[in-house]
């Protein structure tokens, strides 16, 4: 599904991460790592934000730098700690992305219903709270026709029924052929979301975890 190789990336003549070769298989895969240890950046450097040296290819196809259009189209990204100008409102933030990824306007009401944000999607970003930003995100992140969708931290700050939804959405998802990379610090019940393999981001690199042999 995505390809990784010769993967570098320095802030000021330090390194941050290094990863000769990674190959994920399409799925739902875990990373994990201690604040700091360069997730947000592997992250960022996926999502075509953060330039990098190496490359990195989607389903065979997609070439990070030959196709920027194309990889970009098909891979989506819900960060973190969204920071928006302050002076759009939501709608227009929404409206800008999904124009860009041509999503269709009855996918833009479905997840604005799906989220819960159309009471204040309306008024400024600059008024929002974390909650209301992480919700802001999580709809950007599922609009138009992605492969692969890149989730930093996506059940901080929400509510129970939020986070369900979250949790159902990536289900369905997958099961329709989108897989994910999800960070989070939270543990998910196995029995809802089902994850295809763990990695562990430490010594400036990205190790795969063993998987717990079957009982």
């Amino acid at each position: 599904m995505l390809a990784v190789r010769n993967f570098r990336k320095d802030y000021h003549n330090r390194l941050v991460l290094a990863i000769p070769q990674m190959d994920f298989p399409a799925g739902i895969h875990w990373l994990k790592g201690r604040n700091g240890s360069g997730k947000t950046t592997f992250f960022r450097s996926v999502a075509g934000l953060l330039p990098f040296e190496g490359s990195m290819v989607l389903d065979g196809r997609y070439d990070i730098r030959r196709q920027p259009v194309e990889y970009r189209l098909r891979v989506n990204y819900g960060e973190a700690e969204p920071l928006y100008p302050q002076f759009l409102t939501g709608w227009e933030l929404i409206r800008w992305v999904a124009a860009t990824k041509r999503a269709p306007a009855s996918q833009v009401d479905e997840l604005i219903d799906l989220f819960g944000i159309r009471e204040f999607i309306k008024t400024p970003i600059g008024t929002y709270s974390s909650g209301m930003l992480k919700k802001t995100s999580l709809v950007l992140a599922f609009l138009g026709n992605p492969q692969l969708i890149l989730l930093d931290e996506p059940l901080i700050t929400l509510d129970q029924a939020t986070t369900q939804a979250v949790i159902d959405r990536i289900r369905q998802n997958r099961e329709q052929g989108i897989s994910f990379l999800l960070s989070s610090h939270q543990d998910v019940d196995p029995s809802e979301l089902p994850v295809d393999s763990v990695w562990l981001v430490q010594h400036q690199t990205l190790e795969a975890m063993p998987q717990p042999a079957d009982s």
